[in-house]
């Protein structure tokens, strides 16, 4: 997205952030504010919760490591808090890196109860982490074999504090050509890994971009039901550049462009019922030098143009 039209976009969105003209018809899902997509940077949940209010968000991300070291009077505070604000929370990033050694797999898996347990009192249900669609190292069976039984071991702990881990498939061609060994990349894949996990408690995280990138369509999110998603995200691509160009860390703000169907992905949710959040991801660059409350003001609006493209 060019400067001036990030701009105008900003200027657009009152300080009373979304409009009720934005509620989109039939839709459940919740427009979730998550900072580090959108170059965002805050120093605790209180002043992150404000930031949504002010902009009109539904939704917010839960700090996990603040929430775990909460006490009890704390929690309550921050959950009487969310509910003034009439927020939901949206999904907590999952900490545990389970792409590299074991070791250090090991040492995020230790780590985890302690956050989960955190989570879970402070009423998050959901936990998102992304898939590298690639390997140097590992062929395809290689790699799914040990995603499968290091995912399965980071799903039981969520399971146990009643956290759903939703798995994001990455498409972006250029990354999947970038290493020696492509691997999962598509949405029929990632469900092949999640019925191999087999915990009951794992699903998706859907990404427009991605979904766009891996030439899947509308036909197979509406082979989906509302408990397979776990959360959305929502972005667009940058105009006269071919799609298997395309770089990840250059998208644009949600129907900024309209080289995703926003519309088309936006009606298939609202036909599966989903009622999670969804929030914007645009790895921007433009977006990312703004403030604060620029930033946010202009995601805001991009969400707005978004889900006013459902028809009623």
């Amino acid at each position: 997205m060019q400067r001036t039209s990030l701009l105008a976009a900003t200027v657009a969105v009152s300080g009373r952030g979304l409009s009720a003209t934005a509620s989109g018809p039939g839709r459940s899902f919740k427009l979730a504010l998550t900072p580090g997509s959108i170059g965002v940077a805050v120093t605790s949940q209180r002043e992150l919760n404000d930031l949504a209010q002010r902009h009109g968000f539904e939704a917010v991300e839960p700090r996990p490591d603040e929430l775990a070291a909460m006490s009890a009077l704390q929690v309550s505070e921050t959950l009487a808090d969310l509910n003034a604000k009439k927020l939901t929370w949206a999904a907590a990033g999952l900490a545990v890196d389970f792409r590299k050694d074991d070791a250090l797999f090991r040492e995020g898996l230790a780590k985890l109860p302690a956050i989960a347990a955190g989570l879970q009192r402070a009423g998050v249900r959901r936990m998102g982490t992304w898939l590298m669609p690639s390997s140097d190292s590992l062929t395809y069976r290689a790699n799914f074999k040990q995603h499968a039984l290091r995912l399965a071991e980071v799903a039981r702990v969520l399971r146990d504090h009643g956290l759903g881990l939703g798995l994001e498939y990455v498409g972006t061609q250029t990354l999947l050509v970038g290493r020696k060994y492509p691997f999962v990349h598509t949405l029929a894949e990632t469900r092949e890994l999640i019925a191999e996990i087999g915990t009951g408690n794992v699903g998706l995280v859907l990404d427009t971009w991605h979904w766009w990138q891996a030439g899947d369509t509308v036909a197979d999110l509406l082979t989906l039901k509302n408990a397979d998603v776990v959360s959305v995200d929502l972005n667009d691509a940058p105009q006269g550049v071919a799609k298997n160009l395309q770089r990840d860390g250059e998208r644009e703000l949600p129907a900024a462009t309209g080289v995703i169907d926003a519309a088309a992905f936006l009606s298939a949710l609202v036909t599966l019922g989903y009622d999670g959040p969804v929030r914007a991801e645009p790895f921007n660059k433009v977006l990312n030098a703004l403030e604060n409350e620029p930033a946010c003001a202009a995601v805001s609006a991009a969400m707005q143009r978004a889900v006013a493209l459902l028809k009623s």
